[in-house]
């Protein structure tokens, strides 16, 4: 349940007066879509994802303190992008998944695995798959150790 809330999923109001209130007043501006925001603005700032999970017949949303200075932001205060040479050499090779996954790394190379399954919508498992394939490339490489490293995304 938690995970389908991460992906475009039915929206259902517990409360649909309160509901119709927000999106009148524009606070709401489509519904299914809360979970996707707060996590693509916690990527942007550079922050870690925050945990979504099932308690009590609740949720609860844990947020983490970023561990690591924010990443700086260039010129126009938008989040570094991969460089272009390096999106047309590999842009074809490359799926969306992977891309996402390099830009993702680009912007915040502490992101973990599952903080990286959360960004991009897709299993822990499938997100190994796919580093692991750009690690053979040769795009991307694991400085340090599992926990304590961080990941460099090569622009070769």
């Amino acid at each position: 349940m938690v995970e389908d809330l991460k992906r475009k999923h039915p929206s259902i109001p517990r409360n649909k007066f309160i509901a119709d209130i927000f999106f009148k007043a524009g606070y709401i501006e489509a519904w299914g879509r809360g979970i996707q925001k707060i996590i693509s603005g916690f990527v942007k700032a550079g922050h870690p994802v925050p945990t979504f999970e099932e308690l009590a017949g609740g949720m609860q949303v844990t947020l983490y303190k970023s561990v690591v200075k924010s990443v700086p932001l260039i010129d126009s205060g938008s989040p570094p992008k991969l460089g272009d040479k390096l999106v047309d050499k590999l842009g074809d090779k490359l799926g969306d998944n992977q891309l996402l996954i390099l830009e993702s790394l680009k912007n915040n190379p502490y992101l973990s695995l599952s903080q990286l399954s959360s960004i991009v919508g897709i299993s822990q498992t499938a997100i190994e798959n796919n580093v692991s394939k750009l690690k053979k490339t040769g795009v991307l490489k694991r400085i340090g150790s599992p926990k304590g490293g961080h990941w460099e995304v090569l622009d070769k």
